[in-house]
């Protein structure tokens, strides 16, 4: 069997994680060891924080139907509590979109949960 030495292949494989790295600080962009565990750092930083997300965007949802709530004279939690028991289904995320964007539609809203 004839002899590989991996040449071009080993230089073009170099040349791409350097690439990738373009932007790191210090010896992560140039040093082919640190860029190989950097980009694997990112790697996994990328795929948890994907995962992450939902459950950061949720919270911003919920802070922000709270302090608007609280300008009704509401609470968060005391506000789903009766929205849970009159069976509406409701997106907290429009919900909030609502309260934003819209207060006197999110007012009615609150009149029609407290009937």
């Amino acid at each position: 069997m004839t002899r590989v030495k991996k040449g071009q292949h080993a230089i073009k494989n170099r040349r791409t994680i350097l690439k990738m790295t373009k932007g790191y600080r210090h010896g992560r962009k140039s040093k082919e060891a640190a860029a190989n565990q950097a980009i694997q750092k990112a790697g996994h930083h990328a795929f948890n924080d994907r995962r992450k997300k939902k459950v950061v965007f949720r919270q911003l949802w919920i802070t922000r139907l709270n302090a608007a709530l609280r300008t009704h004279g509401e609470t968060y939690s005391k506000f789903f509590d009766k929205v849970t028991k009159r069976n509406i289904a409701v997106n907290r995320k429009m919900l909030s979109e609502i309260a934003n964007f819209n207060p006197e539609t999110f007012k009615k809203f609150i009149a029609e949960v407290n009937k």
